[in-house]
């Protein structure tokens, strides 16, 4: 089974709504993605790119996408709580919403990792706390055994 595995540094970010406005000089609305999201898309993208090695699900072909979005514990909690925090016994119930991060890794991998977001047929996908934050993903031909 083919697959890639990397990690993205820095805090997860999810997709954020894109913004329609109206554009009196054109009389129509315009939608756009906001400048942040295209840069995260970018981080992702460049860093599956490191590690991809000629990797390309071709049209046609089931996609696995696994994330695990990983978390700082607030420096404002306890000691105590922060290695409850680190050792998995306190989840982040906290933004950006999960299927948000899932969108932004779909969307940023389409045309790079696999023709179109639509291959993917199966996401695992978690928040957790970490010492370090940042994604791990994987993506992988689909294997009706898992």
């Amino acid at each position: 089974m083919r697959s890639v595995t990397f990690q993205v540094p820095g805090k997860p970010q999810g997709k954020a709504r894109a913004r329609t406005y109206y554009n009196p000089a054109s009389k129509k609305h315009v939608s756009h993605t906001p400048g942040n999201t295209v840069l995260y898309e970018n981080l992702i993208k460049d860093q599956f790119l490191n590690h991809a090695d000629g990797f390309y699900m071709e049209r046609g072909t089931p996609v696995t996408l696994r994330i695990v979005a990983r978390f700082l514990p607030p420096k404002s909690v306890s000691k105590k709580k922060q290695m409850q925090m680190l050792e998995g016994e306190i989840l982040p119930l906290k933004k950006p919403d999960m299927d948000n991060i899932v969108k932004v890794v779909a969307d940023a991998l389409n045309g790079v990792a696999y023709h179109d977001d639509t291959q993917v047929i199966l996401v695992s996908a978690k928040k957790a706390y970490s010492a370090m934050e940042g994604l791990d993903i994987t993506v992988e031909e689909y294997s009706s055994g898992r």
